[in-house]
């Protein structure tokens, strides 16, 4: 579930001279989607690399995502609107959830509603350092979040980075490139249904037999 709740935060448009907060308020005007690639590296609290993955990104407006791992291990993540799905194909397992419940307390919204980062977090917008502008964020329900404090890093064509550490000191980055805003998204590409064969386990098991509805 960590790669899940990496990227449920936030990003940002071209805008070379705003600091990161008008950057992200920017962002949120007019869009409906965004695509981007990922690294992601989670380092243990002595700086240790403990694993590395990396893959691309979808998401559209209100809730629907696809977060999809090419390497090292090939694992898919739906957002339906309804459902979130967590397919590990070397498992043959496919883990479902309420979206709803996935959602609490994380900043999936403010992608799509700025007004949400205040409501989420305490803000703090940093002063510019290695060429980008800095917001840190702390949320505002620690014990319902998966981690204690993040910051993004942005430049003039948008986020480039995202750090959050947790509670037991382990430290992940996620570094985007290849923003595309507003792109036009296959058919299917915000619906899952298991494969034949595949075991279906979480707290929502039976919304495997039904189907999503189509793009």
């Amino acid at each position: 579930m960590r790669l899940f709740v990496l990227f449920l935060l936030a990003l940002a448009a071209p805008l070379a001279h705003a600091g990161a907060r008008d950057q992200l308020d920017a962002f949120g005007a007019g869009m409906t989607g965004m695509a981007a690639d990922f690294e992601q590296r989670v380092h243990a609290p002595d700086g240790e690399l403990l694993e590395s993955s990396s893959g691309t990104l979808k998401l559209r407006a209100p809730r629907e995502f696809r977060w999809e791992v090419v390497q090292p291990f090939p694992q898919v993540i739906v957002a339906d609107g309804t459902h979130v799905w967590i397919h590990d194909p070397d498992l043959e397992q496919v883990t479902v959830r309420i979206q709803s419940l996935e959602e609490q307390g994380s900043p999936l919204s403010v992608l799509v509603d700025p007004s949400e980062l205040d409501r989420q977090f305490e803000v703090v917008e940093g002063v510019q350092s290695d060429g980008m502008s800095w917001l840190a964020l702390t949320p505002r329900k620690p014990e319902e979040s998966p981690f204690e404090s993040a910051r993004l890093g942005f430049d003039a064509n948008g986020l480039v980075v995202m750090e959050m550490s947790d509670g037991l000191g382990q430290r992940t980055e996620v570094r985007f490139s290849g923003w595309q805003r507003n792109p036009d998204f296959d058919a299917g590409t915000f619906a899952f249904t298991p494969p034949p064969g595949t075991e279906v386990v979480g707290e929502m098991a039976q919304a495997a037999e039904v189907m999503p509805l189509a793009d």
